[in-house]
């Protein structure tokens, strides 16, 4: 069990890194998202192989439709992600992107017939007070930046994501996470093909980052991910779920020099105690997808 938890913490805090490694990268959002989904779909494919997997996900194609719309969210939304990271920064952006599972949480009511509760209502209202905090000087000046409207997009397609996958329920653990994520890079190519074709030319310093994105953060990341949280107990998964975008915030306050000032350091303890209230006191037994 104490390896189990190492894996998951340790998927959780690659992810947490992903901002970081792109600010090394000298390229678009989109090329930088081209090159993470090949890369990691690659590395998964082969693990899928020397682990013999089963394929199955062609047996129930509506749950293979679900996923792949799930997967063309997830493209589009590490496409907004990234584009957010280069605009305001990745602490401002990763606030912005956990608001996704806040919009699952709250909905859920009306999409998986779940409790409406006063957990997840107070959890609601903080992370807008937060978010409302973070932001607080671009909404009194009446303006909004690019960067932030990114960020929002990107919670919106992870909420399509996650909606999606859990309609999905045939398919599970590395098929699912190795589906998806070819799915993703199906999508983000063909965003590619309009944008400037499939050629992405890498600076030679540029190399070593990509790499580390594709294959650490990406591949074996969602590798310890998803053959972790189907042998940890649901509110282990979530509570520790939230070191995701806590690692976010911390490297790249440490290693970025961002920083946020006492009022939006108020609001991202708004944001992320909100959702985990919320999360935590919701009465069900889901586990809670990652913002991968």
């Amino acid at each position: 069990m104490r390896k189990t938890y190492l894996k998951y913490i340790l998927a959780l805090l690659l992810f947490g890194s992903n901002g970081i490694v792109a600010s090394y990268i000298l390229l678009s959002s989109y090329e930088i998202v081209y090159l993470r989904t090949m890369i990691g779909s690659i590395f998964l494919i082969i693990v899928f192989v020397l682990m013999k997997e089963k394929v199955q996900f062609w047996k129930n194609k509506p749950h293979f439709l679900y996923l792949v719309f799930s997967g063309v969210a997830m493209g589009a939304s590490w496409i907004f992600l990234f584009e957010a990271y280069t605009q305001i920064g990745v602490s401002i952006a990763t606030l912005a992107y956990y608001c996704g599972p806040v919009i699952v949480m709250i909905l859920s009511p009306f999409l998986f017939k779940e409790k409406m509760t006063s957990a997840k209502l107070l959890g609601f209202l903080a992370v807008i007070i937060g978010m409302l905090c973070v932001n607080g000087q671009a909404f009194s000046q009446g303006r909004i930046s690019l960067g932030l409207i990114f960020g929002i997009l990107a919670a919106v397609m992870y909420f399509i994501m996650v909606v999606f996958n859990k309609k999905a329920t045939s398919i599970k653990g590395l098929e699912n996470a190795t589906c998806q994520l070819f799915i993703s890079f199906i999508t983000v190519a063909i965003f590619m093909s309009f944008k400037q074709g499939f050629t992405v030319h890498i600076m030679e310093g540029n190399l070593l980052p990509v790499l580390i994105l594709g294959v650490v953060n990406t591949g074996i990341g969602c590798y310890l991910y998803f053959s972790s949280i189907g042998h940890l107990p649901v509110q282990s998964v979530s509570i520790l779920g939230y070191l995701e975008p806590l690692s976010a915030l911390i490297f790249s306050a440490a290693i970025l020099g961002e920083t946020l000032n006492l009022v939006q350091i108020v609001g991202a303890v708004l944001i992320l105690g909100g959702a985990a209230y919320g999360e935590l006191f919701r009465g069900g037994n889901q586990v809670k997808n990652a913002a991968v």
